[in-house]
């Protein structure tokens, strides 16, 4: 099993992507969700500036969000910076990509076509889009390299998900569990490696851990899975944000998803409900929790670093991994 990293992408993330170079992570994958983060497409190629040998990429994108086209540029144009070997494209229905813009999650069905219109874009083939006829037609290399290949990863939790990255050849990608008898997938986690003693309620773990806490009511309630996930806690926690009216409720909830903790979610947010989510480890449960993954035949394991202290949080895990 190998180590990669992702981020929810900030301005920062290129330095962040060259200190795990550094720290040894093999992969850096970068949440597309425009509402909240900036452009991926730029935070890889100032990345690609940075680093020498780490493998960047989507981790994921939300196809609604950019025309296929468009992608395919975006791709060329970060392979022309570090070849096809150092570039992974991952795809997905959309979580805050959609729902912090107040859409749901696209239809499986529309994913697969735009993964295989784009895959057939960078082969240099012709495809038919919204009733016309496109192609890369880069005049020369100056442009862009063509035709060209590179991975492929798909988000996706439940057996649609599952079959669409079967079916186009992509490596699955996972947060709750892995998936028996897929040969290649990713578990993504999220947290923070508790000092020796260190309360899991304190300032410093709440900063690096807490938005990761807060994720699991904000998937329940996008999800209508409060009662499978949180029960009746979840419900009160949930009516927090009944004051808020619907057309706009979802630009509180996801105010500072998986980056921090919103005010709203704030009260809620303490050592036990850290240390519930799994957020907030010993060194020790880190490396059981690794060595589960491993077991499990998963291929990658990313993390996903947060808080005020992003170096801090990438050394402690990759510390215990390598350990």
């Amino acid at each position: 099993m190998k180590l990669g990293c992702s981020f929810a992408t900030s301005l920062e993330t290129p330095e962040h992507i060259r200190i795990a170079e550094e720290l040894g992570y093999e992969r850096a994958l970068c949440y597309d969700s425009p509402a909240l983060y900036p452009d991926v497409w730029m935070a890889l190629y100032r990345a690609a500036e940075l680093t020498d040998r780490i493998v960047l990429g989507t981790g994921v994108l939300i196809p609604a969000l950019r025309h296929p086209m468009v992608t395919a540029s975006a791709i060329t144009t970060l392979i022309s910076a570090v070849g096809e070997d150092r570039v992974m494209v991952g795809v997905g229905s959309g979580f805050t990509g959609r729902m912090a813009m107040g859409k749901p999650a696209m239809r499986w069905a529309e994913v697969k076509h735009y993964i295989e219109v784009v895959q057939a874009l960078l082969r240099g083939e012709r495809v038919e889009w919204e009733g016309a006829i496109m192609q890369v037609i880069h005049p020369d290399e100056r442009f862009g390299p063509g035709p060209v290949s590179v991975a492929w990863g798909v988000a996706g939790e439940g057996p649609m998900g599952t079959r669409v990255a079967r079916e186009v050849g992509a490596e699955l990608f996972r947060i709750s569990a892995p998936e028996p008898g897929f040969d290649d997938q990713m578990m993504i986690v999220s947290g923070t490696v508790l000092d020796e003693g260190e309360d899991p309620g304190s300032p410093r773990v709440i900063d690096a851990a807490g938005g990761y806490a807060a994720l699991f009511l904000h998937w329940a309630v996008e999800h209508n899975q409060i009662d499978a996930l949180l029960g009746e806690a979840g419900h009160v926690w949930a009516a927090a944000y009944d004051h808020i009216p619907k057309d706009v409720r979802h630009l509180a909830m996801h105010d500072r998803h998986v980056v921090g903790v919103n005010d709203i979610d704030m009260p809620f947010v303490n050592g036990a409900v850290v240390t519930a989510s799994g957020a907030a480890l010993t060194a020790k449960d880190w490396r059981a929790r690794i060595d589960q993954f491993e077991e499990a035949g998963v291929s990658y394991l990313h993390y996903q670093p947060a808080g005020s202290d992003i170096p801090r949080e990438l050394e402690a895990v990759a510390t215990v991994f390598n350990s």
